[in-house]
C-alpha cells in the first residue's frame, strides 16, 4: 500500500496548485502518476508471481527431499535385504557342505556295512558247505542242511537220532554229531543252539508231554556234543519247541515225521555287523 499512498499525495498537492501550474505540466505529471501506478501494479504481479513460484520450487523442493529419502531409504533396505540374503546364501553353503559331508560318511558306513554283509554271507554258505559235506554219507530223508535267516540249519530226523518217544542217542546218531562237532570245533565262534521238535501225538510213556520230550532230546545232544566231542559248553543252548514250530502238517503220517526232528542252529559271529549297525 505504501507505494499507492505518495502518487496520491502528489496528486492531492498538484491539484491545490492547478490554478498555479500550467496545464501541460499538469498533464505530464498525472501520466508519470499513471506510468507510476502500472508500474507498481506489475510489480504487485511479478512479486506475487515470485512468491508462487518461491512456494511451488519450496514444494518441488520437499518433494525432491523425500523422493531422495525414499531413494535413500530404498537402498538402504536393499542393501540389508543383499546382506541377509548374502548370509542366508553362507548359511545355506554350510549346510550344504555339512549335508554333503554327512551323505559321503553314510556312504562308507552302508559300504563297509554291505561288505561285511557280503563277507557274513560267504562265511554262512562256506558252513553250510562244509557242514553238508561232512555229512554227505547220509542220506537226504535223514537229514537236511540249510540257510535260513543268515544262519546254518542242521535238521536231523528221529529216526537217525532216536526211537520212538525216547530221548537217548543212537550210536548212528552219535557218529553224525561227531561229523558236526569236528567242523564246529574248527571255529570257536559259531554259536549254537539244539532245538528239539516233536509231532502232536500226545506223550503216554517215559515223559510228562511233547515239551518235556522235545528238551530232554536236545539236551541229550548237547551232552555228546560237549562231553563227548569237546564243545564249548559256553557255546551251547538246549530248548524243547513240543509241536509248536512244526515243518509240516500233522495230520499226515508224512507230515509228522518231518516234524520229529532236531535242529542244530550255527550263528556266525555277527559282533562286528552289530557294530557298525548301531
Amino acid at each position: 500500500m505504501k507505494h499507492l499512498l505518495l502518487p496520491l499525495a502528489i496528486l492531492i498537492v498538484c491539484a491545490g496548485f492547478t490554478s498555479c501550474v500550467s496545464k501541460k505540466k499538469f498533464t505530464e505529471a498525472t501520466n508519470a502518476i499513471n506510468a507510476l501506478q502500472r508500474d507498481s501494479l506489475r510489480f504487485e504481479n511479478d512479486l506475487s508471481a515470485l512468491r508462487k513460484s518461491l512456494r511451488e520450487s519450496g514444494q518441488q523442493n520437499e518433494s525432491l527431499k523425500k523422493e531422495l529419502n525414499d531413494i535413500a531409504s530404498a537402498k538402504s533396505l536393499k542393501e540389508q535385504e543383499l546382506t541377509n540374503a548374502q548370509k542366508l546364501l553362507t548359511s545355506t553353503k554350510e549346510q550344504l557342505s555339512h549335508t554333503t559331508l554327512t551323505i559321503e560318511e553314510q556312504q562308507k558306513r552302508l559300504e563297509a556295512l554291505q561288505k561285511l554283509i557280503d563277507q557274513q554271507r560267504s562265511v554262512v554258505e562256506n558252513l553250510r558247505r562244509t557242514i553238508n559235506n561232512a555229512l554227505g554219507q547220509y542220506k537226504a530223508e535223514d537229514l537236511d542242511v540249510f540257510v535260513k535267516d543268515g544262519k546254518v540249519y542242521v535238521s536231523l530226523q528221529e529216526n537217525l537220532l532216536f526211537k520212538s518217544g525216547s530221548a537217548v542217542v543212537g550210536k548212528n546218531g552219535q557218529e553224525a554229531l561227531g561229523k558236526i562237532a569236528q567242523v564246529l570245533n574248527t571255529d570257536p565262534k559259531i554259536q549254537i543252539v539244539v532245538e528239539g521238535h516233536t509231532d502232536s501225538i500226545p506223550i503216554r510213556k517215559t515223559f510228562e508231554d511233547n515239551w518235556a520230550l522235545s528238551t530232554a532230546r536236545a539236551v541229550s545232544i548237547v551232552r555228546i556234543l560237549t562231553k563227548d566231542y569237546q564243545v564249548d559248553p559256553a557255546r551251547v543252548v538246549a530248548s524243547g519247541h513240543s509241536y509248536f514250530d512244526p515243518r509240516d502238517t500233522n495230520a499226515t503220517p508224512e507230515g509228522r515225521a518231518l516234524n520229529r526232528r532236531t535242529e542244530i542252529i550255527l550263528s556266525p559271529n555277527l559282533d562286528e555287523l552289530y557294530r557298525l549297525m548301531e
